[in-house]
């Protein structure tokens, strides 16, 4: 099972970003080249060293982003975490992946599917470091719109109050969480959310929303691992909308150690 999250995210997606880093690194290069050659012929009027220590700065600066996006690729192909630092990772997750998606989105790649991506390379990354976290310290997180719109029970709050009765979700949600003894809530947005990590105070989180709130909500997090599950929405965004359980119920089982009875 150790391999199933990781062999399980969508490769053309992953490729997409990979693509979009390769074109990252290409783009570093040439401005730094750049940012180099063209002030270096006014700079040699001032002193004939000051090009050298010019291009000595910008050569650093530019390894080291081309060094984060190295790692990032090498660990996305390997499979294993290569991040040293922790500070770097903080960099890619947060700042480095936002850039990319906005790359993306200046070459015409539908936003959405570049999100699809983040997550899914966040997942991937999540997945490297080998994660088994207790069940008492995992988190299942829903948006609201999984629940039937005209359900008259609102379970924001508190999910207990689900009757169960299997016209939405909610029901096998519940019943997995009852399998592994994880506690599960349900937020109707970003300050909810963050409110509820606040107060339970999580090791990892099974997040399930769309690909903008999951995008926020990892970034967000950082450097709290959330594995996102991308719900599906037949009925249009926000409205009665439908998850994958054999997803969710994999990342349990891939992650978690089951509440002991």
């Amino acid at each position: 099972m150790t391999q199933q999250m990781g062999d399980s995210i969508d490769q053309p997606r992953k490729r997409l970003f990979i693509l979009l880093l390769g074109v990252a690194c290409g783009l570093v290069l040439l401005l730094a080249f750049l940012l180099w050659y063209v002030p270096s012929v006014g700079l040699t009027q001032i002193h004939p060293s000051l090009p050298l220590v010019f291009g000595v700065a910008l050569g650093t600066l530019a390894f080291v982003i081309i060094g984060g996006l190295s790692l990032l690729i090498l660990t996305l192909l390997t499979g294993r975490d290569l991040f040293l630092l922790q500070g770097l990772r903080r960099i890619v997750v947060k700042y480095l992946f936002p850039a990319i998606i906005s790359m993306g989105r200046l070459f015409g790649i539908d936003k959405d599917l570049l999100r699809q991506s983040f997550v899914a390379l966040n997942n991937q990354l999540v997945h490297t470091k080998r994660l088994r976290v207790p069940a008492e310290k995992t988190l299942i997180l829903l948006p609201h719109c999984i629940q039937l719109f005209d359900c008259a029970i609102k379970i924001t709050g508190d999910v207990d109050q689900c009757v169960r009765c299997g016209k939405c979700d909610i029901k096998g949600l519940l019943e997995l969480a009852q399998k592994f003894g994880i506690d599960m809530a349900v937020a109707t947005g970003g300050t909810l959310a963050r409110k509820i990590i606040v107060e339970k105070r999580p090791g990892l989180i099974i997040a399930v929303a769309c690909e903008r709130d999951l995008t926020s909500g990892i970034r967000d997090s950082y450097p709290l691992p959330v594995i996102g599950v991308l719900n599906k929405r037949p009925n249009g965004p926000c409205f009665n909308t439908r998850i994958v359980l054999p997803e969710v119920e994999q990342a349990l089982t891939q992650y978690v150690i089951p509440r002991t009875a």
